[in-house]
C-alpha cells in the first residue's frame, strides 16, 4: 500500500495524543511459557503495534461515512483511493478502493476478516446499526450473545454487549 497523501497536499488537524503506558504487556505465570522475551523487543516494546486495519471496498468515502457514524473517530485522510478514520495514535480503519470489488459472502467460508463492535445493549445497538444502513442476514450463529450484520458494501461484522 502506498503511503496516503504522497504527491498531494492534504490538510490534517493536529491532535495531542496521550498514549497510555504499555497496556499490551503479555501475561505470563510460573506455569505458563514466556509470551515474549526482552531480546525479541525493540527498546522494551514488542516488535510492532497495529496501526491500521484496511478493508477492501468499491467506495472508500461512502464506507468511511458509514463507520464514522458507528465509532468515536474522525476522518484522518481521504482521497479517491483511500479513506482513513480513527484517532491519531490509535488503531485506525482504512477503506481501500479495489477495482471490480466483490463483497464477501456470509456465511460462506473464504478470505475475509471482520470487526467486532461492543455496545451497551445488544438490541438497541443492532437497531441503530440497521438505521445507519447495515442489514441483518438470516444466518445468526451467536444466539443471544452476538449478532452478525452486514455493512453497506457487504462486509460482515459482529455486535455484542457481552465482551
Amino acid at each position: 500500500m502506498a503511503a496516503p497523501g504522497r504527491g498531494s497536499a492534504v490538510a490534517l488537524k493536529a491532535i495531542t495524543v496521550i498514549k497510555p503506558q504499555s497496556v499490551h504487556k503479555p501475561i505470563a505465570t510460573s506455569s505458563s511459557p514466556r509470551l515474549s522475551d526482552p531480546a525479541d523487543t525493540i527498546g522494551g516494546m514488542s516488535l510492532a503495534e497495529v496501526a491500521c486495519v484496511t478493508i477492501d471496498c468499491a467506495d472508500p468515502k461512502a464506507l468511511a461515512k458509514f463507520y464514522l457514524q458507528v465509532i468515536d473517530s474522525e476522518l484522518l485522510f481521504e482521497d479517491d483511493t483511500y479513506s482513513f478514520i480513527g484517532q491519531r495514535g490509535a488503531v485506525n480503519i482504512a477503506f481501500q478502493k479495489v477495482a471490480d470489488y466483490l463483497a464477501p459472502s456470509w456465511p460462506n467460508a473464504g478470505s475475509q476478516a471482520h470487526i467486532d463492535f461492543r455496545v451497551e445493549d445488544l438490541a438497541t445497538g443492532v437497531a441503530k446499526f440497521l438505521d445507519l444502513g447495515a442489514t441483518k442476514p438470516d444466518h445468526q450463529p451467536g444466539g443471544d450473545t452476538w449478532v452478525v450484520l452486514i455493512d453497506p458494501e457487504g462486509h460482515p461484522f459482529c455486535v455484542t454487549a457481552s465482551w
